[in-house]
């Protein structure tokens, strides 16, 4: 009800007076044709920073790591399931989930995974700055189950320091496969099970190759020195006019 009201009150008014309107992706720009907004639309995905990629695979247990905001949305608990059907079968695997609480969910969640008598799982509090960039650098494998994602940085940010992801199709990273970065599946527990069987049974050695395709994707396509440059030529062309930029919807 709440956000029915701000948007008929607040955010539909804003958006429909607005010159040009930005998309993060292809099913974003989607959502905005379905309000009816039929403003010209910038479809670009959000700036990454560029840190230095890992270097070495890390010695020890290799980690599953999901790291973001513990809510039913995110598919924490198809995760938890997940791991219980494959982690017996994947003892040098451990998982890690890192976020913050959200309306109690984070103990509905570490309850489930008691009640699922799940081993290697520790859940941590929420990590910024380099805590983040040092969790998803241990990490062998980043996976978001998520049912509904406009962008998911969290996969970004994953992919730009070297490490491969494992993302729903909830998630609009389709790039995965053509890239070589990852995995991009359909929704619910079996697919998820089903390609954490494949990606765990990877190679280390092979995680890591993806990995840096993942960052040379970053680098090339996500990098905000070449985002910068698109958004500048946006504003220019929104100011200028003429012909619009490659990225620009008009239909």
């Amino acid at each position: 009800m709440q956000k029915r009201i701000f948007w008929r009150c607040v955010q539909g008014p804003a958006l429909r007076v607005a010159s040009c309107l930005h998309a993060t992706a292809e099913s974003e720009y989607e959502d905005i044709r379905r309000r009816g907004l039929r403003q010209p639309v910038c479809v670009l995905p959000n700036g990454i920073d560029l840190p230095p990629p890992k270097q070495t695979i890390h010695d020890g247990p290799q980690q599953l790591l999901f790291l973001g905001r513990i809510h039913p949305q995110k598919g924490v608990e198809l995760l938890l399931r997940a791991w219980q059907a494959v982690a017996p079968r994947f003892p040098h695997w451990e998982l890690r989930v890192v976020g913050p609480e959200e309306d109690g969910y984070l103990a509905r969640m570490q309850a489930l995974a008691t009640q699922l008598s799940l081993e290697r799982i520790e859940f941590s509090d929420p990590a910024y700055g380099e805590d983040k960039l040092r969790a998803f650098r241990r990490a062998s494998l980043f996976v978001l189950p998520t049912y509904s994602e406009n962008f998911g940085m969290a996969v970004a940010e994953a992919l730009a320091v070297g490490t491969p992801v494992v993302v729903t199709q909830g998630a609009p990273w389709a790039g995965l496969v053509e890239h070589g970065a990852g995995w991009w599946i359909a929704l619910g527990l079996d697919p998820l099970v089903a390609c954490l069987e494949h990606a765990l049974s990877t190679s280390p050695q092979r995680l890591a190759e993806m990995g840096r395709a993942g960052h040379r994707w970053m680098q090339r396509d996500f990098s905000w020195q070449r985002i910068g440059h698109q958004f500048l030529a946006t504003y220019q062309w929104v100011i200028d006019g003429g012909t619009p930029p490659a990225w620009v919807r008009l239909d």
